[in-house]
């Protein structure tokens, strides 16, 4: 706008003055800047005060005596002294009926028939008509402005284009609005006077009169405002006129310019007052504010802002308007002045002989230095170069382009600023490689991209960066050789933080440059090997690590392609690593273990990676001490240790996986030994790993998830829960109560209390007890001597107290050493036979016969505290069975690929069975194992002759009833040893109960086949699981075996009684259809043996179920009718009894004398009628009928 040229504008000063009401800065003013501020001044001078105070009162004569001497205040008094409520009333008038008559300029209500025109009107008029004119040409421009709807027009107007009378308009205006506030609204005057000439000078004076005014018009100004301000006049002007109010106020322009990006209108002006400010500051050690607030714009997380200045940059690069008053153009004019203002010099050196390249460039080397103060800045310029090109599709000039490679291959000195820079231009120059060209451009980058390869080294060395650019150059070169272009593009918009489009195709001239002129595939990898690994690696250290280059060469198989060993730089790595683990570790390593076992192809199956040998995982754990105040001199970090754990587990699973395909190409990798794995802590390392979940990632879920598989005996629930008590809030109440006596303690003085133990327990209980208060850390000196005397609290006399201190410090130690505390439980509790001959188990032999577990001293079968150690290890190794049996399978599978010479031809017929047959004999081999370990269990549930000789047997019979009977053996004795065999079928049943849900098929083979009757009580009642015989007990009725069918019985009556269910009903209904069919087909000798045990079996199905009771009615009448018979064709008298049948029949009242017959009650009884004096057809006969008696007493009770 060039209207202001000539006009006098309100200065900075001045407007400060004003906002703060300093009469001296006022006092200050010059006549021509103190007239613009008059209506305010006069307003001041004559209206009533609001403040009364003293110092105001001093102030207002002091403006009066600045006003005394200024013609101009005699024409403003006359203003102010018009009546403003008539002229509002009137201008409300008008208003209503240019609204009736649809805008149309009628007949005008504030100005009668102009006589000449509108400027000599004004010149002739006095104060009120003055007022009148400018209301009445104020009001049409208002009225016209809301009629358009935001579209801009120019309003000509005599009034306020007229220079003469411009002070005078201005005062009126000035009056006007400071009178009828709520006629003229400050922001709608502003708005309007955009489309007068003068407007903006108009509009500086209003808001310079009315100072606190200024934010409210400015935001009114940007909000109606356009969004892209210089794609019309009307936008321009609104930005030249903010443009003149923020120089007025200059310490509001920022302010101005936030609101311009809270509206998302006016991005011109936001450069604009952003050019003025840079003016202003002129700072040159810092970062310019244009290079910020634009980087802030593009870089910011706004998406709406960053598309909207994306749109000005856009649009500005098409107008074909005069360049020179564009705001983008001179944004990039300054943008450029500041990017050559940190250019650096060029210097001359040369370069060392050892590392020149005399191909590529001659001994004196002419290259850029750039400043160390000007790197953070050059830094900055780049990344707002690339915003500007990338997100806001800048087109750069010659001029730019070249001046942007200049910077880009200039040589920073070695601090962790240029290592950034140096970083931050190489992947500017793979994102826009349109910069490079001309041939010379690109000797330039040849020779910048050499350089950066010479001084990798020296600059982390320097700086002490662990992640700089020599990574990022390996990655790239990498990636470009194996064509992973879009891995790169994800590389490049990483490291210059924000998303960039970058076509692939760009990236070919590049490609060839790095694959063919500077790092070929095999310098890749000879250098990768040689870069040193990082130092303490962890999660905190980001950008780009070796461990990335090292990543992608092991995915693109490059080392076995060059046979290069990357074993010992892999292992190193483990080895310098440090909570929060480093995210890429994992893959790292994964990658690497499929680099060992599987070939990069068939052609060449020996091109693999070596394994970490055994002797390097061991050396990771030698340095592990077991105390918890020994930590610290640890040689390895735990992560160390839990990363070889790691791909230890890893290794083992991926070569049992890839047997197959690894036995077709000829090829057999060696696994670790059975030894090394045994020397590992595997369960301590988890342990601690529990407590460093958040540290170390996905790192313990993944060793969870190998040691399930692997280590199913180390992943029981027993033991987490048991793990969750010693870690909870007991364990640390126990810590602080450890005494320092405790502290003392020793593995040789647990010893020496076992040795005299027998003499004085007390001594060896104090020890035990203060054992218990410590960690399982510390305990582990201890447990060798706690298991060599362990047999010797099996001796009688031992207190409770002592065996379940024992079972407790067991339980402790399991959760640190359970492999090795389970090998040397297993030895200790061996019999003293076997003692003698010095039999010691390992740990593959117990996994090969778990069964060995109870092949112990028969006196733990009655220890509970001990039985329930030996029935936790029992468990243990009979999973680690399975995952040993299913391991050894798959190492073998080779086998299976080679055809036996005699069954060729079979072979090749049925490709299938071998495999089909292995897998079987190891199914049959489990389950005979899992059968044997049940039998043997519940052989230990019965009790021995002497147990039986003192009665504590008899709650196999009959539950409720343990006690009474125990006549020989006195009381404590009886009391103790019925006790511990309780105690010990519990603890049984709990395992068996374990067992059956664990494999449902354990259960059935099991009862399918058979144990002892009399412990059927004891397992129906003590197995929760055992309900889940009623499945099979219809398969196993249809066995041919009459054992087995008889066993189905009886165990189907105890399960009617405690499962009385639809289910039960069914079965048992069956059941008695079963005997009724079996008794037509079976010889007397065999019906004899099938229906004595069963027919008991009848009232149980009848007290669960009386609705059968007819049914077996029905068949108790039938066996008898066919013994009635049999005994008939002998011609034995068995009328009676037969008839004594039928009565019971139709008759129930003759109970009373069946119990009064002194022989029923004794077959009844089963005492003193035996097989040898009585024929058995005529014991059946007595059976059936005790048997109803039976049921008869049980419905008698019922009702």
């Amino acid at each position: 706008m060039t209207e202001f040229t000539c006009l006098q504008i309100v200065s900075s000063f001045a407007f400060e003055a004003m906002q703060k009401v300093d009469v001296v800065k006022l006092a200050a003013l010059s006549d021509p800047e103190l007239r613009l501020l008059l209506p305010c001044l006069v307003r001041m001078a004559l209206c009533a005060p609001a403040d009364q105070s003293d110092a105001w009162a001093q102030d207002k004569k002091l403006i009066l005596r600045l006003l005394s001497g200024i013609e101009a205040v005699n024409s403003i008094v006359a203003l102010l002294s018009v009546d403003f409520h008539a002229l509002e009333q009137d201008a409300t008038k008008e208003q209503q009926l240019r609204h009736k008559l649809g805008g149309a300029n009628g007949e005008s209500i504030l100005v009668s028939q102009l006589q000449h025109g509108l400027a000599l009107e004004f010149e002739h008029s006095d104060s009120p008509r003055r007022l009148r004119l400018a209301l009445s040409e104020l009001l049409v421009i208002m009225n016209k402005v809301s009629d358009t709807n935001g579209e801009f027009f120019m309003k000509s107007s005599e009034l306020f284009e007229s220079p003469v009378y411009l002070d005078e308009v201005a005062d009126v205006l000035c009056i006007l609005q400071a009178e009828l506030p709520s006629l003229l609204p400050i922001t709608e005057v502003a708005e309007a006077l955009l489309h007068v000439k003068n407007g903006s000078w108009f509009m500086c004076l209003l808001v310079a009169n009315v100072p606190d005014s200024f934010n409210e018009v400015c935001r009114g100004l940007i909000k109606n405002g356009e969004r892209q301000d210089e794609e019309s006049a009307g936008g321009r002007r609104r930005t030249e006129a903010l443009r003149q109010l923020c120089k007025m106020n200059p310490t509001e322009a920022l302010n101005v310019r936030a609101m311009v990006v809270e509206e998302c209108h006016l991005p011109g002006l936001g450069i604009a007052l952003t050019l003025d400010q840079c003016k202003n500051d002129g700072s040159e050690d810092t970062v310019t504010d244009l290079v910020s607030f634009v980087s802030g714009l593009l870089l910011g997380t706004n998406a709406k802002v960053r598309t909207w200045f994306g749109m000005f940059i856009r649009n500005g690069q098409q107008r074909k308007r005069e360049r020179s008053s564009s705001v983008l153009w001179q944004m990039r004019r300054q943008l450029l002045l500041e990017l050559m203002a940190i250019l650096p010099t060029v210097s001359s050196g040369r370069i060392g002989e050892d590392t020149a390249d005399t191909d590529m460039e001659p001994n004196i080397s002419v290259y850029s230095a750039l400043k160390e103060e000007n790197v953070v800045k050059a830094s900055a310029m780049l990344r707002l170069y690339c915003a500007l090109m990338g997100i806001a599709g800048l087109k750069p000039t010659d001029e730019e382009a070249e001046q942007l490679l200049q910077l880009m291959t200039s040589r920073p000195p070695a601090t962790p600023a240029g290592v950034r820079f140096v970083s931050l231009s190489f992947c500017m120059l793979l994102a826009f490689p349109s910069l490079v060209s001309t041939p010379e451009q690109e000797q330039i980058t040849v020779m910048w991209l050499s350089w950066m390869i010479r001084e990798e080294a020296y600059f982390e060395s320097t700086t002490g960066v662990s992640a700089s650019f020599g990574e990022m150059l390996l990655l790239v070169a990498m990636y470009f050789h194996s064509n992973q272009l879009n891995a790169i593009i994800d590389l490049v918009c990483s490291t210059l933080g924000m998303k960039i489009a970058i076509k692939p195709s760009s990236l070919n001239r590049m490609k060839t440059i790095f694959t063919q002129e500077i790092f070929t595939e095999q310098v890749v990898t000879a250098h990768a090997v040689r870069v040193p690994v990082t130092s303490n690696l962890s999660a905190i250290i980001t950008g780009f690590l070796p461990i990335h280059c090292i990543y992608q060469l092991l995915r693109s198989r490059a080392f076995t392609k060059h046979k290069v060993s990357i074993k010992d730089w892999i292992y190193r790595q483990m080895c310098e690593t440090t909570t929060p683990l480093h995210p890429q570790l994992l893959p790292l390593i994964d990658v690497y273990i499929n680099s060992i076992l599987t070939p990069a192809s068939k052609a060449n199956p020996e091109a693999t990676n070596q394994p970490i040998t055994e002797q390097e995982v061991l050396n990771v754990f030698n340095g592990l001490t077991w105390g918890e105040n020994n930590r610290c001199r640890q040689k390895y970090s735990i992560t160390a240790q839990l990363l070889v754990l790691y791909y230890t587990l890893s290794y083992e699973e991926t070569l049992l996986s890839n047997v197959k395909p690894l036995a077709a190409m000829q090829k057999k990798p060696k696994s670790y030994s059975a030894a090394l794995m045994d020397q590992i802590p595997i369960k301590y390392l988890i342990r601690q790993a529990q407590g460093l979940q958040q540290e170390l990632g996905g790192l313990h879920s993944a060793l969870l998830r190998l040691l399930a598989t692997n280590f199913p005996h180390l992943c029981m629930v027993d033991d987490w829960m048991c793990e969750e008590e010693v870690t909870g809030t007991d364990a640390l109440l126990s810590r602080m109560l450890l005494t320092s006596r405790a502290k003392r303690h020793s593995p040789r003085k647990l010893q020496e209390a076992f040795q005299v133990a027998s003499a004085n327990y007390t001594q060896l209980m104090q020890i035990l007890e203060d054992l218990t208060l410590m960690s399982a850390s510390e305990l582990i000196p201890f447990a060798e001597a706690l298991m060599l005397d362990l047999y010797k609290v099996l001796e009688p006399g031992v207190p409770r107290k002592i065996l379940q201190t024992v079972n407790q410090l067991w339980r402790l130690l399991n959760t640190v050493m359970p492999r090795r505390l389970w090998v040397m439980t297993v030895n200790a509790l061996q019999p003293k036979a076997k003692l003698l001959r010095q039999q010691k188990y390992t740990q593959n032999d117990l996994m090969i016969d778990p069964l060995i577990v109870l092949r112990c001293d028969h006196r733990v079968y009655r220890c509970p505290p001990l039985m329930d150690i030996t029935l936790h290890m029992l468990n243990g190794y009979l999973l680690a069975s399975k995952a040993y049996l299913s391991a050894h399978l798959k190492e073998n599978a080779d086998q299976e690929t080679k055809p036996h010479a005699n069954n060729t031809m079979a072979i090749v017929g049925q490709p299938e069975v071998p495999e089909v047959t292995r897998e079987e004999l190891k199914n049959a081999l489990l389950s005979a194992q899992d059968s044997a370990a049940v039998q043997i269990l519940l052989e230990i549930c019965l009790p021995t002759e002497e147990e039986r000789s003192c009665g504590a047997g008899t709650f196999l019979e009959q539950q409720d009833q343990t006690t009474g009977i125990l006549s020989e053996c006195s009381d404590d004795d009886r009391e103790t040893l019925l006790s511990n065999v309780r105690e010990v079928q519990c603890l049984i049943c709990c395992l068996l109960h374990q067992l059956f849900i664990a494999d449902p098929n354990i259960a059935k083979l099991v009862h399918f086949q058979g144990y002892p009757s009399e412990l059927l009580p004891l397992t129906v009642a003590g197995i929760p699981s055992i309900h889940i015989c009623l499945d099979f007990i219809p398969e196993l009725l249809a066995q041919p075996q009459l054992e087995k069918q008889i066993f189905a019985i009886q165990l189907l009556s105890h399960l009617c009684i405690q499962y009385a269910l639809p289910k039960s009903l069914s079965v048992a209904r069956l059941s008695i259809n079963v005997m009724g069919t079996i008794l037509t087909v079976l010889t007397q000798a065999k019906r004899f043996a099938f229906f004595m045990p069963t027919l008991p079996c009848l009232v149980s199905f009848c007290r669960a179920f009386p609705p059968l009771c007819d049914d077996v009615t029905s068949l108790l009448i039938q066996t008898g009718q066919v013994c009635a018979s049999h005994v008939a064709t002998q011609a034995q008298d068995i009328d009676p009894i037969i008839s004594r049948l039928k009565n019971l029949k139709e008759k129930s009242d003759v109970s009373a004398n069946f119990q009064k017959s002194t022989d029923l009650e004794m077959i009844k009884k089963g005492k003193n009628i035996t097989a040898e004096n009585l024929d058995p057809d005529v014991l059946l006969c007595q059976r059936i009928e005790a048997t109803f008696l039976e049921i008869i007493n049980t419905a008698v009770d019922g009702v």
